[in-house]
This record gives structure tokens, sequence and C-alpha cells, in this order.
């Protein structure tokens, strides 16, 4: 069945795990794609079958993103192609090696990926959006954004940042044609694991997810336009307790005295 035209979807990690699932998955939605990440030859290839089996326009973007001359140009490309209606920033790394044991240039290049240029994008892509008065972002978080203990405590920072800046982007757009959600996915059986140096058969089964069951869940959030959603998360009343708490926090976080607990007694 031809699907209605909806636009292009520019995905960033677009050459393998979530990134190139989110690519299938859109194709078949009624999407062309502009798919981003440094392996040309595995995204060509990609590309072709894409074509081959939705019909839909593929465009092959290689480009490290912590290039800042790369990130530049698809800044860009995302401020300049009217065609793009959604921006899946997919791009990230990761490492489950505990911080006292992890290079510090490593940890700064982390940021650049999973912070700084995310963050580029997303400031290239919102303006236009607002401007058409449409347009939507799906930012990949993760369940460390919630949980910092789980993993190294940069990378749950840099998740952290990914989910305050989507709930901030959700604040100052919804109102404008622009969908924002954040996506967290628990473990999930993709590369991340082997790049991280944790093979996934040191993780119990029972909390790996198959990459394609978590796509499919995230754009059924989507789909019911939520902000957050978390496809691991069976009880989803948790969550929303979690945010009614601190939602109900916000009006007492500022005051211009201490609280009582911290004046000191005599």
């Amino acid at each position: 069945m031809t699907q209605t035209y909806k636009g292009t979807a520019l995905i960033t990690g677009a050459s393998s795990g979530i990134g190139a699932i989110y690519a299938e998955r859109l194709a078949r939605r009624g999407f062309d794609l502009i798919l981003v990440a440094r392996n040309r030859d595995r995204m060509n290839e990609f590309a072709r079958r894409i074509t081959d089996e939705t019909r839909r326009n593929v465009e092959v973007v290689a480009a490290d993103l912590s290039d800042p001359h790369a990130l530049a140009a698809i800044e860009a490309k995302l401020r300049t192609d009217a065609s793009i209606t959604l921006l899946v920033n997919n791009a990230g790394v990761g490492t489950h090696k505990p911080l006292l044991e992890s290079d510090v240039d490593a940890m700064t290049r982390m940021i650049s990926l999973n912070v700084t240029a995310l963050v580029r994008l997303t400031y290239a892509a919102a303006p236009a959006f607002v401007a058409r008065g449409r347009g939507a972002i799906i930012n990949i978080s993760s369940i460390v954004a919630i949980g910092p203990e789980l993993l190294n405590g940069v990378y749950g920072g840099s998740k952290a940042f990914v989910l305050a800046f989507s709930q901030s982007l959700h604040h100052e757009l919804a109102d404008k044609g622009v969908q924002v959600q954040a996506v967290l996915p628990g473990a999930t059986a993709t590369e991340f694991w082997e790049i991280g140096g944790l093979p996934l058969e040191n993780l119990s089964k029972d909390i790996v997810m198959s990459a394609s069951d978590m796509v499919d869940a995230a754009l059924t959030g989507f789909d019911r336009r939520e902000l957050v959603t978390i496809p691991s998360l069976h009880a989803g009343e948790e969550w929303d307790a979690y945010d009614a708490a601190r939602r109900t926090m916000l009006p007492h976080l500022s005051s211009n005295t201490p609280a009582a607990r911290y004046v000191a007694t005599k």
C-alpha cells in the first residue's frame, strides 16, 4: 500500500541499530530519508534496499558529527531544506566503564556527540519548523537519564541533558506546531554494547530488548504525542508519578529564605 508522503526525515546514526530501524520504519510510513552516519558504504547498501522496498527517496550523507565542519554541513541542510519535517537525533556513544577508569578526552568526545551535536542540529531545525508551523524532533535519550547510577556518569549526564532539553523544547514549541519526543530506551540489542566494551552476552536476556521492538514502541509513543516514551517501563503510572512529583516541587524550588532544615539552631 502506498503511504501518503510525509516529508523528509533526517536521521543521525542511521547506518545500523536503532537509527537504521527508524529509517526503515519511517520510509514505510511515507517519509523520504536523509541518512547521516560515518559509514558511507554501509549506508549506501542500506539506502538501496530501502528504496527498492518502499520507493522512497533516500539521500546518504557521510559525516562524523564530532567534526565541526561536518556538523556545520548538516546544520545548513536542516536550515535550508524545506522538505525536512522530522529530525531524529539518534547518533551517540556511551560506555559502561566507571568514571575513574575512563579517559577524560574520550568523555569530552562523548559530550561533543551526545550533547553538542544534538543541540546544534536541533537549533538548526527548530526555527525552520516553527516558521512553517509544523515539524517534529525525536531525541534518543536513555533510561540512565533518570538512573545515572546505572552506567558511566558522563554518559548518564549527557542523556539527562537530552531529557531536560527535550522537556524544555516541548514547553517552548508545543504551541508553535512542533512536536518533541524524548525516547528513553533501556538495554537494547545493538552494537552499542560491543563498542563500549561490554558484549551483549554478558547482560541478562531479561533486560535486553530488540532494537525493532524498541523503535516500534517508541513510534507508538510518538503517534500518541508522548513527550517522554520509556519502552521498557511496563508500569507507566510510575513515570506519571515521578513526573507529577517533579511538577509538584517546581513552585517551591526558589525562595527568598532558606528552608527551616538549613537554619542553624542556637
